[in-house]
Order: C-alpha cells, then sequence, then structure tokens
C-alpha cells in the first residue's frame, strides 16, 4: 500500500512523514526539494501479543510506504502536471495536509492559515489536472489515423469523464460500467483515488478543538464523504522523542489514543479495503495486507509464490479466539480450528499456515 501526501508548501507535511516512518528529514522553507519515500511500520497490538505468545526470532508488523510530495501553491493546471506530483498517481490513497496552525515565521512566508481555502483550492486542482491528462487523451484518439476497432466507445467514455470534471465532479462519484471501466485502466485519476484529510493544528488548537473555519471543514468533509483526521504533527513529533516508559502518560494527557500511523493506516485500510491476515511460528510473526475478500490461494502467494502454486489447503484460526482462549491446544478442543480450500476468503485477524507442495 502507498500513501502519497499532499498540499501546500509549509503545511506540515515533511514533520508528518517524519512522524509516521520515523525519519529525519529536514523541515526547511525551501520550495524546491525531492519526493521523499519511506516504509512505516503499522503497530499492531494482535502482532504484539502474538509475539508474547510464541516468542520468535523476529516479529514483523504490516508495513505502509508513504510519500511526501513537495508542496505546491494554488497550482495552475501545469503546475499540477509536474514530475513531482505525478509521483502521486501512483499512489493508492492520497492526504491532503492543510495548515491550521499558527507560526509567526510560516506566516511572514504563507499568510494566516486558511485550512478551509486550501481544501477547495486542491478540490479545484485535483480536477484540472484530471481535465488536462483526458484533453490530451482524447487529442491522441481523435487525431489518430489509425483508431483502433473500439476508439469510439473510449472516447465517449473519456467525454463522459470530461463533461463530469467540468462540472466539478470527482471522477469516483460517477457510476461506470465494468466496460467503462476497462477502457479508463491505468489512468489514475487523482480524483478516482480515495482521498484523507489531515487538518494539522498546532498544541493550543489541538487541546480545544477549535481552529480556523472547523465548522465548514467538518462540513466540507462530510458532504464529499472524506475522513477527515485532526493531528498535531509537531506536538506528536515531540512526544515520540520521549522515553517509552514516558510515552503513553503523554499521550493519554493530550487526549492521543493512538499514534498518527495508527490513526493514518486505520482509516486507510477502511477506505481501500484491507484485512490483515497473520503467521505464526518460531522463527516469525507476521502481520500481511490484503484486499478485503481475498481467497486463500492468493493469499498465500502474498507469503511466498511456492504457496500459491502449489497450495493444497489452508490451517486458519482467528485471533479473537486465540487470545480469548489463551492456547492452541484449546481453541482446537473447542472445533475452532479449521481446514480451509483454495476458495475460502480470508477474513482480518486469521491466523493462518499454508499447505503446499511444489
Amino acid at each position: 500500500m502507498e500513501i502519497g501526501l499532499l498540499g501546500q508548501p509549509l503545511t506540515g507535511k515533511t514533520t508528518f512523514f517524519n512522524l509516521l516512518t520515523g525519519m529525519g528529514q529536514e523541515t526547511c522553507l525551501s520550495k524546491k526539494r525531492d519526493v521523499y519515500t519511506a516504509v512505516a511500520q503499522v503497530p499492531d497490538e494482535r502482532v504484539d501479543y502474538l509475539a508474547h505468545l510464541y516468542r520468535p526470532q523476529k516479529a514483523i508488523y504490516a508495513q505502509v510506504q508513504i510519500k511526501d510530495i513537495p508542496g505546491v501553491y494554488q497550482c495552475d493546471a501545469a503546475g499540477m502536471s509536474n514530475k513531482h506530483l505525478e509521483e502521486a498517481r501512483t499512489a493508492d490513497l492520497l492526504v491532503q495536509v492543510v495548515r491550521a496552525f499558527h507560526d509567526d515565521v510560516v506566516a511572514n512566508i504563507a499568510g494566516e492559515p486558511d485550512p478551509y481555502k486550501e481544501l477547495a483550492d486542491f478540490a479545484t486542482d485535483l480536477v484540472l489536472a484530471d481535465m488536462i491528462s483526458v484533453e490530451n487523451q482524447l487529442a491522441r484518439l481523435e487525431e489518430s489515423r489509425k483508431p483502433s476497432c473500439n476508439a469510439s466507445l473510449h472516447i465517449a467514455v473519456l467525454r463522459r469523464i470530461l463533461h463530469a470534471l467540468e462540472n466539478e465532479q470527482r471522477v469516483s462519484d460517477l457510476i461506470l460500467t465494468e466496460e467503462e471501466k476497462l477502457h479508463l485502466a491505468g489512468y489514475n485519476f487523482f480524483t478516482e483515488k480515495p482521498l484523507v484529510i489531515a487538518v494539522n493544528m498546532d498544541e493550543k488548537q489541538f487541546t480545544t478543538g477549535m481552529y480556523t473555519n472547523r465548522d465548514k471543514i467538518l462540513e466540507f468533509a462530510a458532504n464529499h464523504q472524506i475522513p477527515l483526521l485532526e493531528i498535531s504533527a509537531r506536538m506528536e513529533m515531540e512526544i515520540s522523542r520521549l522515553p517509552l516508559g514516558e510515552r503513553a502518560e503523554f499521550m493519554h494527557a493530550m487526549g492521543l489514543n493512538e499514534s498518527g500511523i495508527c490513526r493514518l493506516a486505520s482509516t486507510a485500510y477502511n477506505l481501500l479495503g484491507v484485512v490483515s491476515f497473520f503467521t505464526v511460528g518460531a522463527v516469525e510473526v507476521r502481520a500481511w495486507t490484503i484486499r478485503k475478500g481475498t481467497i486463500a490461494k492468493k493469499a498465500a502467494g502474498k507469503v511466498h509464490s511456492d504457496m500459491e502454486r502449489g497450495f493444497i489447503r489452508a490451517e486458519v484460526f482467528h485471533f479473537e479466539d486465540l487470545k480469548n482462549l489463551g492456547s492452541v491446544a484449546t481453541v482446537r478442543e473447542k472445533g475452532l480450528f479449521r481446514l480451509e480450500g483454495k476458495e475460502y476468503a480470508v477474513k482480518d485477524g486469521d491466523i493462518i499456515n499454508f499447505r503446499f507442495n511444489v
């Protein structure tokens, strides 16, 4: 899973990136820099419990790749097409980081925070970027001297998309047939991707829950069915640097029940329909992420291609049953240990041993 962090400069994207990934990229005021990419470990109490039970040589959490894409001020269509923002097209999910926090240095450069305007401008930017992509492709198709046999249908679908974008509709709002989706495969429209809003606050705002135009932002998110995270990246970074034993106390004092990566991962999993299953043993306890509804044979391929190729069956029991009963032996005694075939739809929290032969 790949998540792209987007937004205007000086919104705290890189601080949020560092918080999520544990990296230490410089948070400078320069507009020119590269895309930062790193892998974030997703903490999971289930992995911790399984590691305590099995005592493996290593425990591996699920991983999410995070891209911090350089900020662009309210960009014109050409700006939205630059090479940095094109990096976002490969992301599975976009997170728009908006600035609510007050900072004198930042305000001298970028003005006072106006998070609602940032949201509205960004929505327009995404629509414009997709319009340019569609218009360019339409021009190529219509000017082609040797059009394909289904070119007319392809053009019709793109014209429908363009009409929607001209009316400020997201591609994700359209109901498309399977044939139409086939023609759009590979376009990676910005307005088709799941989107999360992350409002970056200062400590005072986080404590009071108040910042400029909060009501309008909540209404915007609700109307567009966009999940909203209220964060304080700088405050959470400071907490993350504390000794491990003190972090929980400070998080509780600030009203934080989960870390930033936990909240973002949970939101992303829900939007993308992702679940986790586990493999366990003396060597390794590991969380694996798959799309909801993935069958056992395909899930086996996530662990190793040989397991998918030579799949026989899956030995399955659920984490909650193991936690409630305390041991695999008791799970077996209660009849909660199952053998499943290749078409079994893996569920979140399944603990699986794949039997295979190659």
